[in-house]
């Protein structure tokens, strides 16, 4: 009514529908889902949380950084965090209350570890920032890989310090409570130490001749990047390991503990796994809708192999696929209208006005739009942040942002803008009064007193206010990363190659015509001047022309419509 809206723009919207259902890189989003869900069915997440506890269990936070461990794991598997919370409640936080530990630290550390999912690759965030973001996935993987490792070294450093200026709050588990014993009563880890000593000297020299075996089989011109040498040389150090302890367990040498044995088989399969996934979308050798369809086969082999997986496992992955694929695609198309009626009302370029005149420049915008994101995600799940929000801020940044560091392309600039905002997005699953992994982890706590089934102690209730609590420190350590982050970009853009970006000139060059040479000896070309006695032109009848004026340019369509471009770009501007 206001005519703001012609009739004519509604036609448009069906094709951006359309557009949407034909994308194919949100085919990942269900692949990986299903992944994880069949993963996390098939019981990986208890024989992880059990085994790694044992390796660190006689050390002091050992549970804790066992737990740490196996939530970064589970995020690069199953990358779902209610599967990775709600495991951990289930498995981890009966063993931490029966030996004393922290409740604070306790939840804490769960509920931390489960959002891990968020910032570490494979992550549904990162599938979902690059496609608003209009970037490469396998360049957000890239990017994401070194900050999401660093935020696990900070859990563990965390952890670690308060073993040592607070041990009784991060108690070892005794003696009795270690089950992979030898007959001998040691407890195997100097053989577990060997074999990780072995797959590591396999992993480091294969990085040392990665390049240039890569190199030539793939006939690159540039070098491999960093993560993808990392992932190559940790996937060779994991088929090592089990290739040893699968002759170990074969021919009966007994040259492994029952620790490195155990540990080597329910660690070494999925770790297998997710590196094989990400190597191939490192590499080019598959998108991640690729990657992700095979870690779904893989995901099914690996549970097939334990004997885990059954009709009616497999028919629920399914319906939580769909459920899952169904619900973002509706959350997805319904912020497509939004922001396609939005824009029809110039809502883009008030936004561009209000944060080009930001105080503190780019460093403002930056600061402003991480405050908002995280007030935003207190109160709403991410999906919403991503499909609503970012498509609001993605055409600012990346018109302020390429300019804040020399040499930074756009493509990395936005690429450094999307893993800023999947780490602040990760806080929202831990902020109050919404956050999401507070309630998984509540859902599954003991809501009363219990009797210890090992101990036979009387174990309190875990209250609501000592989960909220437990995720402060957390909290602070994850906006810690974020800052880190933020002043150092080249973590994220160490590993990104640089795509050559081109001028509207230096295309032009590009695209010209080599000028005819003209001959060294006029007279030996008599088509070149004309006969001795006539004017230089053929008509008679032409108007003579000043000797300084120029020839008129030809006219040069694709010359034209650069220079139009340029002209609506300065138009636009403030």
């Amino acid at each position: 009514e206001a005519g703001i809206f012609p009739a004519a723009m509604f036609q448009a919207l069906p094709l951006r529908i359309f557009g949407i259902m034909q994308n194919d890189t949100l085919l990942a989003i269900p692949f990986f889902t299903f992944m994880g869900i069949i993963l996390e069915r098939s019981g990986m997440a208890e024989d992880l949380l059990e085994t790694v506890g044992q390796v660190f269990g006689p050390v002091r936070g050992g549970v804790a950084i066992a737990v740490i461990l196996v939530g970064a794991l589970l995020a690069a598997t199953t990358g779902v965090v209610a599967a990775a919370v709600i495991s951990m409640g289930l498995i981890s936080l009966p063993v931490m209350l029966r030996y004393g530990y922290s409740r604070t630290i306790a939840t804490g550390t769960i509920t931390a570890s489960g959002t891990l999912a968020q910032a570490i690759p494979p992550s549904l965030v990162l599938i979902v920032l690059a496609d608003q973001l209009g970037r490469s996935v396998g360049d957000m993987y890239s990017g994401a890989l070194v900050p999401g490792l660093l935020l696990v070294g900070l859990y563990v450093l965390f952890i670690v310090a308060v073993a040592i200026f607070k041990p009784a709050m991060v108690p070892a588990l005794p003696p009795e409570a270690l089950l992979y014993k030898e007959d001998n009563g040691k407890s195997g880890h100097r053989s577990l130490l060997v074999l990780v000593l072995i797959c590591a000297a396999v992993g480091y020299s294969w990085s040392q001749v990665h390049d240039g075996l890569m190199t030539q089989w793939l006939e690159r011109a540039v070098p491999s990047a960093g993560d993808e040498i990392v992932i190559l040389s940790m996937t060779l150090a994991s088929l090592t390991g089990l290739a040893l302890a699968i002759i170990n367990h074969v021919t009966k040498m007994h040259l492994l503990s029952k620790l490195a044995e155990q540990v080597t088989f329910v660690l070494m399969p999925p770790l297998i796994l997710i590196f094989l996934v990400l190597g191939t979308i490192f590499l080019g050798v598959a998108t991640p809708t690729e990657g992700g369809a095979m870690g779904a086969l893989g995901a099914l082999i690996l549970a097939m192999g334990k004997r885990r997986l059954s009709l009616a496992l497999t028919k629920q992955a399914l319906e939580n696929t769909a459920k899952l694929a169904s619900f973002v695609l509706f959350i997805l198309i319904g912020s497509t209208v939004f922001s396609f009626t939005f824009n029809a009302a110039d809502g883009h370029l008030w936004v561009e006005q209000l944060f080009a005149n930001m105080p503190g420049g780019v460093w403002g915008f930056l600061i402003v739009v991480n405050i908002l994101v995280f007030i935003l995600g207190c109160f709403i799940d991410f999906f919403e942040i991503a499909f609503i929000i970012i498509p609001l801020l993605a055409p600012v940044a990346e018109k302020i942002l390429p300019g804040l560091v020399p040499g930074m392309t756009p493509d990395q600039a936005m690429i450094w803008f999307g893993v800023i905002i999947a780490m602040n997005l990760q806080t929202s699953f831990l902020t109050p009064p919404f956050g999401f992994a507070l309630f998984y982890l509540r859902s599954v706590a003991a809501k009363f007193d219990y009797k210890d089934r090992v101990t036979g102690k009387l174990i309190p209730s875990v209250k609501t206010a000592e989960i909220y609590k437990g995720s402060i420190a957390f909290i602070v350590l994850q906006l810690i990363m974020l800052v880190i982050v933020m002043a150092f970009p080249v973590l994220v853009t160490g590993g990104i190659q640089k795509a050559e970006s081109l001028t509207s000139d230096q295309i032009m060059q590009q695209l010209e015509m080599p000028a005819a040479e003209e001959p060294a000896n006029p007279a030996a070309d008599p088509a070149a001047t004309p006969a001795s006695g006539t004017p230089a032109s053929a008509d008679p009848l032409a108007d003579p022309k000043p000797a300084d004026a120029k020839e008129p340019e030809a006219d040069d369509p694709m010359k034209a419509m650069l220079e139009e471009a340029e002209k609506d770009a300065k138009k636009k501007k403030p």
